[in-house]
């Protein structure tokens, strides 16, 4: 059997679940946009780094207001979600130039929402063959960049 050493990620298994507040309310909360890795801040909604992405310069665009249901949010809400999303496309293509993009939502459990509870949208530059057998086979994802280079990339890109 062959190991793989991911150091990163105890933090996040050891913390599964043990939330007692939400994420994405307490990551605006802190004050400390680099630590938190909100890359953006706009009126309604902020774009956040996902710290375990799927690829790298995965980003999400989240609002501030805690809501699970997209029903739940106003016009001036989703009207920004989707300009940052646009947003963080054009940067992601300056920085990245990927092939393709993954935008997306996961309302629920069952939907594969890893953030119960307040809604936020995925946006994942993607290119031919960036998924392996890695991520299917042994549950681990290979990302060639730190989210301090990811960060600092798109700050600049977005130019915040």
């Amino acid at each position: 059997m062959d190991y793989l050493w991911t150091p990163w990620r105890y933090r996040y298994i050891a913390q599964a679940g043990k939330h007692q507040t939400c994420v994405f309310c307490d990551a605006p909360a802190a004050g400390d946009d680099a630590a938190t890795l909100i890359v953006l801040r706009g009126v309604k909604n902020y774009i956040i780094l996902n710290r375990y992405p799927y690829t790298s310069g995965h980003a999400m665009v989240v609002p501030y207001a805690h809501t699970a249901e997209l029903g739940d949010c106003d016009a001036a809400t989703l009207s920004e979600m989707m300009l940052l999303a646009q947003r963080t496309q054009a940067a992601l293509e300056t920085v990245y130039h990927p092939e393709g993009y993954n935008l997306g939502m996961n309302l629920g459990r069952s939907a594969g929402a890893g953030v119960l509870g307040h809604l936020h949208l995925h946006v994942l530059p993607r290119w031919t063959g960036d998924t392996n057998f890695m991520t299917t086979v042994s549950e681990t994802r290979l990302e060639p960049e730190d989210l301090s280079s990811t960060y600092q990339k798109l700050r600049q890109a977005l130019g915040a």
